[in-house]
């Protein structure tokens, strides 16, 4: 605090590896009332965040990477953490190698560190040069399965005010889709029936009254809600008093549509019962129904779920 009483402004470097989405980041941000620049080079970064004697009252973002003049990773950390005046953070955006690799060929540009070799081969040199970086960083988002809108949300979710309380989410997923690849904790909810397999479950998913009043029925529901919830009540202040700012649990299931739908909503109930501020994000509730999705390799849970139906 200042000795106004008031919170330093933020200071937030917006850094990662190429092609996993800074300039969208550094445009939604902007679009929440930050001042941004990008490409600072690194000698600026002081003389930006602050301009003569003046004192900024604005949160303010600052891209760089591999591409701004004077990038080094290894100083950079500290280089922030030491301006005055301030509430530095790292933002750390990465993305999975294949995902990477398709975004360069989709847009045909070339890698910064590999201008005349293959994009693979810059984006292992720029995920190793910046790997202190993401060691150090506050927040890593991993916008390997996130579309543009996602992305926003996350970043509105985190930075889209100045409150001191800590953010925490509940993500809902798909296992056929990926693991969620943002997550602290994971809970995997396959052993549960599957609405999917019963006919008129199949097109709702988890946030409708009928699949939850199915899931519930079963005794292992409220049980494994219950065990989540005792966890979660006294894990996420230990994270918090740890200086975790983020915090996000994860439920799976199958197909993504049906119960991790439900626990994350049920879920995110009985923690702002307990005073909590939950968001509540479905990574894979667009996709529509689709038995191959869902279906086990063994189809354990297809006859599971015709049983329980009869």
């Amino acid at each position: 605090m200042d000795r106004g009483g008031r919170r330093p402004p933020r200071l937030l470097l917006v850094t990662g590896l190429s092609g996993a989405g800074k300039s969208a980041a550094l445009n939604a941000l902007e679009d929440m009332g930050w001042d941004v620049v990008d490409n600072l080079p690194a000698d600026l970064l002081q003389g930006f965040v602050q301009p003569g004697n003046e004192c900024r009252l604005v949160p303010v973002a600052v891209g760089m990477d591999v591409r701004s003049r004077g990038f080094d990773p290894q100083t950079l950390p500290t280089q922030i953490r030491l301006i005055p005046g301030v509430s530095p953070e790292i933002l750390y955006l990465d993305c999975s190698d294949a995902e990477l690799t398709r975004r360069f060929d989709e847009t045909r540009r070339r890698h910064p560190l590999a201008p005349d070799r293959p994009a693979e081969d810059g984006i292992a040199r720029e995920r190793r040069l910046t790997a202190p970086l993401r060691e150090a960083a506050d927040a890593v988002i991993d916008t390997t399965d996130l579309v543009p809108n996602a992305l926003w949300d996350e970043l509105r979710r985190r930075y889209g005010s100045d409150s001191d309380q800590p953010v925490l989410t509940l993500v809902s997923f798909a296992f056929s889709r990926g693991i969620s690849r943002t997550a602290d904790l994971v809970f995997d909810l396959r052993f549960l029936p599957n609405p999917h397999w019963v006919d008129e479950l199949r097109p709702l998913t988890g946030a409708d009254q009928p699949v939850r009043d199915y899931l519930t029925a079963d005794p292992s529901w409220s049980e494994t809600m219950e065990r989540i919830e005792s966890l979660l009540t006294d894990w996420i202040p230990r994270y918090w008093a740890a200086d975790k700012s983020y915090v996000t649990v994860a439920f799976g299931c199958t197909g993504g549509r049906h119960r991790s739908v439900a626990a994350a909503i049920e879920m995110a109930e009985r923690l702002r019962s307990a005073g909590f501020s939950p968001n509540v994000r479905h990574r894979d509730l667009a996709p529509p129904p689709s038995d191959p999705t869902e279906a086990p390799d063994d189809g354990a849970e297809r006859e599971s779920g015709s049983e329980l139906k009869e």
